[in-house]
């Protein structure tokens, strides 16, 4: 029987990616261009800011866990 392929397009290109070292990019040129936005902050992950009460029941969380014999 046939291997089915599965294949995706290019983030920054849009050009088919083919399996094999850079996917999903198409190239090692998107791959790079990809890794300049990431590095230029072009791309961002937002995140929520927590407060004190957050921090604490955190601590609290990890403090347990410590309790049950987990490492």
């Amino acid at each position: 029987m046939g291997e089915i392929l599965k294949t995706c397009r290019c983030p920054i290109c849009g050009k088919v990616a083919p399996a094999g070292k850079y996917r999903p990019f198409c190239s090692k040129r998107c791959a790079d261009i990809d890794l300049g936005n990431w590095l230029n902050e072009t791309y961002c992950v937002e995140a929520e800011e927590i407060d004190d009460q957050d921090i604490e029941a955190l601590e609290e969380l990890v403090s347990r866990g410590n309790d049950d014999g987990e490492s």
